[in-house]
């Protein structure tokens, strides 16, 4: 390396991983205009990235729901009842939101896909037949395969089990939940070159339309954190204080989910939200508990990402949904949410745990995954905002009403 070239990339490692996206996604775009012959040549570079996303997936959420069941304090539940029982009906909510969204305005993607490997059910009975099925799957059969709702019952039965286990333990399967996120930041920090080869295949093959798919998937996404932000939150906390919400709404908004917007972490932001909460005079000791647990479990955002990504996959390939089934694609979601990783995009690699409802191929599910990289410069940032600024409206909300009731 000369160098003219080392100032070049330390920039470039500099550089935030948002922009970094965007410049591989502007790259895609100039290739595909300026040398249209190339874009093939480049799509193993997005082959590379969907096969990584694939193989770190399932490992991600097997180890990351056990340790985090494993490792929860058992007297936390008691102290923050009422506001836990608002951060699991807020997520709950986000995802009926977004389920109801995707059917008024459905989405469809450009994906490749066996016909020979979909098996779409036939109806909610064989969903329930089918996730029962999964969930009795071997784990190393489901971590192999990719069952991640199979992954997904044998992480929560582990973690329920060490729970009982010497201190030690507990602290192995968090260091090694620790370990297995390094290694996902490392497979999201090769997401530029990724998009950067999606992007030329995608558009030499489909052409500059497929942008539109992007465009109008991204416009539902926002659209439904704009909803439960500034709707459906609201209504929550006036059902709990029984006045004007907005006043707080929009502190929370701008104190809280601007800084989260550019952070794009909950966990960065964690610091934030807990000074937040002192300036409003709330609990110390309530929190000081609920911030910290909210950046794990309160994930409005991630249902949403998770619900209206499905589904756009659920559409493209012409999959029948019945309400029954919606419903439970929403339960899920909410479930799922809750065990979203702590770095950036940790939703959208969740996204196969859903498809898997449907009959989805995981090669399907990741390519789902991939589209979601790609607009997640803005998907992301707004899905963080939310989930961070409803941490601290709810805690603040429960604290409010306590003080009411107690008055």
């Amino acid at each position: 390396m000369t160098a003219a070239q080392r100032p070049l990339l330390q920039i470039f490692n500099r550089t935030s991983l948002v922009l970094q996206i965007f410049i591989g996604l502007l790259a895609g775009i100039a290739l595909v205009l300026l040398w249209p012959e190339a874009a093939n040549r480049v799509s193993f570079l997005g082959t590379v990235f969907v096969s990584a996303l694939k193989a770190v997936a399932p490992v991600l959420v097997f180890i990351l729901v056990t340790a985090s069941i494993a490792n929860h304090q058992r007297d936390q539940q008691t102290h923050i009842r009422p506001i836990l029982l608002l951060y699991l009906f807020g997520t709950f909510s986000a995802a009926l939101i977004a389920v109801s969204a995707s059917f008024v305005f459905p989405s469809s993607l450009t994906l490749v896909s066996n016909s020979a490997d979909l098996t779409p059910p036939g109806g909610i009975s064989e969903v329930l037949q089918t996730l029962l099925l999964n969930v009795v799957d071997n784990p190393v059969n489901a971590l192999l395969k990719g069952n991640f709702i199979g992954i997904l019952a044998w992480a929560i039965g582990l973690g329920l089990a060490f729970r009982h286990a010497s201190p030690s333990s507990k602290l192995m399967l968090a260091d090694l939940s620790t370990g297995v996120t390094a290694i996902v930041k490392l497979v999201i920090h090769l997401a530029p070159l990724g998009i950067f080869g999606l992007v030329a295949a995608t558009l030499a093959e489909s052409g500059m339309a497929a942008l539109l798919d992007y465009l109008h998937l991204l416009l539902v996404l926002v659209g439904c954190m704009l909803f439960v932000a500034l709707v459906v939150n609201p209504a929550i906390v006036f059902f709990k204080l029984r006045r004007n919400p907005y006043p707080l709404v929009f502190t929370c908004l701008r104190e809280s989910g601007l800084t989260a917007f550019f952070t794009r972490s909950s966990a960065a932001n964690i610091p934030v939200n807990l000074q937040l909460c002192q300036r409003l005079g709330l609990h110390e000791e309530t929190y000081s508990v609920s911030i910290p647990l909210g950046a794990t479990i309160n994930m409005a955002g991630a249902a949403i990402t998770i619900s209206v990504l499905t589904l756009a996959a659920v559409h493209t390939l012409g999959i029948a949904v019945d309400l029954p089934t919606a419903l439970l694609l929403s339960l899920l979601a909410s479930i799922s949410a809750c065990g979203a990783s702590g770095v950036a995009g940790g939703s959208l690699l969740l996204i196969p745990l859903a498809c898997s409802l449907f009959g989805i191929p995981s090669e399907v599910a990741m390519q789902v995954v991939a589209v979601g990289f790609i607009i997640g410069i803005v998907q992301d940032s707004t899905e963080t905002a939310l989930n961070s600024s409803t941490d601290v409206l709810f805690t603040a909300a429960a604290c409010i009403s306590e003080e009411q009731r107690q008055a």
